[in-house]
C-alpha cells in the first residue's frame, strides 16, 4: 500500500507559477513510476506528466509541454510538479498517482494508487 498526499495548490493569476508536491509513504517509493493528472469540473481526469522510477525519463501532455516540469526526490519520497506560465484552462484538481512499474504512462487506468488531490485555480 502506498499513501500519497498532495500539497501546494492555490489561487494564482494567469502567467504565475506554482509548485505542487506529493509526499509518498508506505512501500519503497523508488519502485514506482509517478504521474500527475488533473480534473476540471465536468471533465474527465486527464494526464499531465509522468516520471520514471529513477527520474531519468519524463513525459508530458501536449497542453503543458514547455510550461510544466515533473521531478522526483527519492531520498525524500516526494514528486514535484513545477507549473509556470499558468493559464485559466489549467484550473483543476491535481492528483498524483503511483504506478508499480519503472516507467509511467498517460493512462489513468494503469496507476495503482492515488492521492486526494489539490485544487489549482488560475484567474484571468
Amino acid at each position: 500500500q502506498v499513501q500519497l498526499v498532495e500539497s501546494g495548490g492555490g489561487l494564482v493569476q494567469a502567467g504565475g507559477s506554482l509548485r505542487l508536491s506529493c509526499a509518498a509513504s508506505g512501500r519503497t517509493f523508488s519502485n514506482y513510476a509517478m504521474g500527475w493528472f488533473r480534473q476540471a469540473p465536468g471533465k474527465e481526469r486527464e494526464f499531465v506528466a509522468a516520471i520514471s522510477w529513477s527520474g531519468g525519463s519524463q513525459s508530458y501532455a501536449d497542453s503543458v509541454k514547455g510550461r510544466f516540469t515533473i521531478t522526483r526526490d527519492n531520498a525524500k519520497n516526494t514528486v514535484y510538479l513545477q507549473m509556470n506560465s499558468l493559464k485559466p484552462e489549467d484550473t483543476a484538481v491535481y492528483y498524483c498517482a503511483a504506478r508499480n512499474s519503472r516507467f509511467g504512462t498517460g493512462s489513468r487506468y494503469e496507476y495503482d494508487y492515488w492521492g486526494q488531490g489539490t485544487q489549482v485555480t488560475v484567474s484571468s
